[in-house]
């Protein structure tokens, strides 16, 4: 297995710097895969409620996994610092989220992504999360591709990154 090395350039060191040095709060998007084991969410669910505690937004989508223990963590924090996107309707939701999606208070629905496929919703509502947001933080496996191309296309509008590997 081969592993790669981060070049950590001088746009790096200054985004993370800038960053360490803010105090207030920030617009944080957290995202990641479905397919998480039942710890890796207890321990995403206690760092949402850790960054909405210390109060920053928090912005995810609405699946299952990654962003639904998010959604938990946030939700016992301050409910009102969450927002939630989804890439299609609420009624495209799968039905073991649409109980705790139908509790979000500010909820962004994008019917008009019905027609498309779940992957190509995805990549559009994902990047809306970005805009969004100052600072990504995303779980991911590495052939996750949708979400390793949103943490590209972040990188590239200068949003501080941070991924983690379940692999």
């Amino acid at each position: 297995m081969s592993q790669s090395i981060d070049v950590i350039t001088p746009d790096t060191l200054t985004q993370e710097l800038a960053a360490i040095q803010q105090t207030g709060s920030k617009r944080i998007a957290l995202l990641g895969s479905r397919h998480v084991p039942i710890m890796h969410q207890h321990l995403i669910e206690m760092m949402s409620y850790a960054l909405v505690l210390g109060g920053n937004r928090l912005v995810t989508s609405g699946a299952t996994g990654t962003n639904s223990a998010a959604i938990k963590g946030a939700m016992r924090a301050d409910s009102n610092l969450l927002t939630v996107i989804l890439p299609q309707s609420l009624e495209r939701q799968p039905w073991e989220s649409k109980e705790q999606l139908k509790q979000v208070i500010h909820l962004v629905e994008h019917s008009e992504n019905d027609h498309l496929s779940l992957g190509e919703a995805s990549a559009l509502c994902n990047r809306e999360i970005v805009s969004r947001c100052q600072q990504l933080i995303c779980f991911a496996f590495h052939d996750s591709h949708t979400l390793l191309q949103t943490c590209e296309e972040a990188e590239e509008q200068r949003k501080l990154v941070t991924l983690f590997y379940f692999d």
